[in-house]
């Protein structure tokens, strides 16, 4: 029972279809750890299984190879007591003869059931052959299995964390976006602008202030000339009355 039970696990995770289980599971890597958990009890389960299972194979196996070399022994010494009965017979003791053809006998007897033995022993060691190559198999499959499911796992992890990190990037990026108004730099650079802006204003109203300064420094020294050439006139005129 314990080994059909096994040999049915080992058939049933060997022909696991791993994508489709995976794009089942809610949180892919935390059932993958766990099958990668089931998939190593199993195994070490399933190779402690395999190596009984083999070794009953091998009982088996000597105890045939010992009735097969009983049965050769016992040939052996049934050929060996007929011809000993014969030479007996030849000699005319057939009392010795008698007790050698009985050994002979018997020798055939223990022969026949040495080799009924091993007759009643083959189909047991061919379908424990059998149950020890499907075992085997299957704990190749498992292991092969195994090794995938930790391929996928470490493939997905991989994955996941190269999309975390691209994210955070992208997130980072976006926080310092020199292109957005609403950032620090941008509303920065707006404090300089209009700051840029007052100072060209009130430069170009001390520009304005000046050049009227100027204008009206003008307008005095024209007006003051004026003056001076009507007083030069009226000076000129009074001369030419009193001669």
């Amino acid at each position: 029972m314990t080994k059909q039970s096994i040999f049915g696990r080992i058939a049933q995770l060997a022909k696991a279809n791993i994508n489709a289980l995976v794009d089942a599971a809610e949180d892919p890597q935390k059932m993958m750890d766990q099958m990668i958990r089931d998939y190593t009890n199993n195994i070490a389960e399933a190779e402690q299984a395999v190596a009984q299972t083999i070794g009953n194979l091998r009982m088996l196996e000597d105890d045939y190879r010992e009735d097969e070399q009983a049965s050769s022994e016992w040939g052996n010494k049934a050929l060996a007591a007929s011809n000993k009965a014969e030479e007996f017979r030849a000699a005319g003791e057939s009392a010795n003869a008698a007790k050698f053809d009985n050994l002979a006998k018997v020798a055939i007897q223990r022969q026949m059931q040495a080799e009924s033995e091993m007759k009643s022993a083959e189909p047991t060691i061919n379908s424990q052959r059998e149950i020890v190559e499907k075992l085997k198999t299957g704990l190749d499959q498992m292991k092969l299995k195994r090794t995938q499911l930790v391929s996928k796992r470490d493939e997905l992890t991989a994955r996941a964390k190269a999309a975390a990190a691209q994210n955070q990037m992208h997130e980072a990026v976006k926080a310092v976006n020199i292109m957005d108004a609403t950032s620090e730099i941008g509303r920065f650079e707006e404090k300089v602008r209009r700051e840029e802006a007052r100072v060209r204003g009130a430069a170009e109203l001390a520009s304005s202030s000046l050049d009227a300064q100027f204008e009206q420094l003008e307008d005095l020294g024209e007006q003051t000339e004026i003056e001076a050439r009507l007083a030069a006139l009226k000076a000129k005129q009074s001369g030419i009355l009193e001669s």
